[in-house]
């Protein structure tokens, strides 16, 4: 399947530096940052610096140096921010949407990693 990158969605304005955020972790491949509405006390966005629409996009065409970035970056939040279970925090829930079903707003991977307080149910039924 192919799919067709907006460069110009606010994700990619923040990866060229024309837009503020305020930075989390940076690496390689992979910025994190706080989400300027967040859902969660802790509400963090992680995306890959490369040019990928959703997550079958990304796992299906990024180089395995960038996935496995992707993944130990968010892993780093993860213990950065004390939310790791194995470690003593309560836990966190990453989710990531895709097209119009899954309800995507911004046309770029990212994942949402929310904690902080209790989550409730994943959906409502």
């Amino acid at each position: 399947m192919a799919y067709s990158y907006d460069p110009t969605n606010i994700f990619a304005r923040i990866l060229r530096g024309e837009i503020p955020n305020k930075t989390v972790i940076e690496t390689a491949h992979t910025l994190a940052f706080e989400d300027i509405r967040p859902s969660a006390p802790v509400h963090v966005l992680v995306i890959p610096k490369g040019p990928y629409v959703c997550f079958d996009h990304f796992a299906s065409e990024a180089s395995d140096e960038e996935i496995a970035d992707f993944n130990r970056a968010t892993a780093d939040i993860c213990r950065k921010l004390g939310l790791s279970p194995g470690a003593g925090g309560q836990g966190y829930r990453i989710l990531s949407n895709a097209g119009d079903h899954g309800h995507q707003e911004v046309p770029h991977y990212h994942l949402h990693l929310l904690a902080g307080r209790p989550l409730g149910p994943m959906l409502a039924r």
